[in-house]
């Protein structure tokens, strides 16, 4: 049967619900099957064995918007697609909180058990430059159109439409050493490849604005924890947020953990309960897609590791 699509691992009942509802059907995986959906990301080996074993499999679904975990599994001959853009909004609404409290100086006030100076840094008409441009990118700049920030994207392909706000200026990677010092606020949101793996190195902390602020909502492994640890102590940024890190869950006793002006969000951008909402929401959309042979959301580039 052409609508037979398989739920490895584990099945989710939004999950069934949500390919049943598309018109699928979900079946064990067997040689009938074409469509595997895998929910799974801490196990590519699983993924590598199960389309070796099953090699009439022509389109996995991914579980998740970045897909370094299976980077080798990119090259096999199947058509992937990830849940880019599913998570694009609650993980961007976490970027902008975690602007908005660095600016405040919302971690030394929590702390505070005295009135103490007046400090406050405003998005408002302010410097903003985001790496990626991607749907969490996208997402953000909506956000910030109320605040009239001038935003600078930097991502791999600049010449594709991105956005119509006018406040918001496009270039590629080779410009970012050079827009870093103008920026107030900067926004990982990148995918996590070989080009942006340690992007930020102790050179790059030293080009900040030393008033500037760090967030990232990309993957831990873009930043270079040791040299973020050196660059708040001597104060080469005013302060950074991270809502990830290398390795997960973040060791007790981490450097990381005592900077006073870093916040650390424990990879709450998207919680288990938003991620199952709408990944069901992404399922719904390739499964009617792949049933009637339209494009399918989310295509995979292997050549560009998202």
């Amino acid at each position: 049967m052409n609508n037979l699509v398989s739920l490895e691992p584990k099945q989710f009942p939004a999950y069934v619900d949500a390919i049943e509802s598309a018109g699928g059907t979900v079946a064990p995986l067997t040689g009938e099957v074409r469509a595997l959906v895998w929910t799974d990301y801490s196990d590519p080996d699983g993924l590598t064995r199960a389309i070796q074993e099953n090699p009439q499999l022509e389109w996995v679904q991914l579980p998740f918007a970045g897909v370094d975990a299976f980077e080798e599994i990119l090259q096999l001959p199947v058509r992937f697609t990830s849940a880019k853009r599913s998570y694009s909004e609650p993980v961007a609404e976490h970027a902008l909180m975690l602007c908005m409290a660095l600016g405040r100086a919302i971690p030394e006030r929590i702390r505070a058990k005295s009135w103490g100076k007046k400090f406050a840094v405003s998005l408002f008409d302010a410097e903003v430059l985001i790496v990626g441009g991607g749907g969490i990118a996208q997402q953000l700049v909506d956000l910030l159109v109320p605040y009239r920030s001038k935003v600078t994207i930097i991502r791999k392909r600049p010449d594709q439409d991105f956005s119509g706000n006018s406040n918001v200026v496009i270039h590629g990677f080779n410009r970012l050493d050079e827009l870093l010092p103008k920026a107030q606020f900067v926004v990982l949101a990148c995918a996590l490849t070989d080009e942006t793996r340690f992007l930020f190195d102790s050179r790059r902390f030293s080009l900040l604005n030393p008033d500037a602020y760090l967030v990232n909502v990309a993957r831990g492994e873009v930043v270079d924890q040791e040299a973020l640890v050196e660059a708040l102590e001597v104060g080469k940024l005013a302060g950074a947020a991270t809502d990830v890190t290398y390795p997960e869950p973040l060791p007790e006793g981490h450097p990381m953990w005592r900077q006073e002006n870093l916040i650390i969000t424990p990879h709450t951008a998207d919680t288990k309960p938003m991620v199952t909402r709408l990944f069901a929401t992404r399922l719904r959309e390739n499964v009617s897609a792949w049933l009637s042979g339209d494009p399918l959301v989310g295509q995979v580039d292997p050549t560009l590791g998202y």
